[in-house]
């Protein structure tokens, strides 16, 4: 008898943010409603930036490791966001 395979907590976040993606980009594929779009900005930014967290998780890990390791992705990615915005003035002045 074939036993069920239950899915782990990364492999479940995987396919949820999967979906995330190509309802984002269906949402700013339609061209009739601006809210839509917007929606669907939003949702593709908040998918791609926590991919790069969850793609790179064990696919074994718990819910608690997993949460722990997209935080510190997470706040890897915000610091080099900041780091970038915040080094923009200086690098614009290097061409004047």
């Amino acid at each position: 008898m074939a036993t069920k395979h239950s899915r782990s907590f990364p492999e479940v976040l995987e396919t949820t943010l999967i979906v995330g993606l190509l309802l984002g980009i269906l949402l700013i594929a339609q061209r009739y409603d601006l809210t839509l779009y917007k929606i669907g900005l939003s949702i593709l930014v908040v998918s791609t930036i926590l991919q790069i967290a969850v793609g790179n998780l064990a696919k074994d890990a718990s819910v608690a490791r997993s949460l722990r390791f997209i935080a510190v992705v997470l706040l890897i990615v915000a610091a080099i966001f900041s780091l970038g915005i915040f080094l923009v003035p200086t690098f614009a002045s290097f061409g004047h």
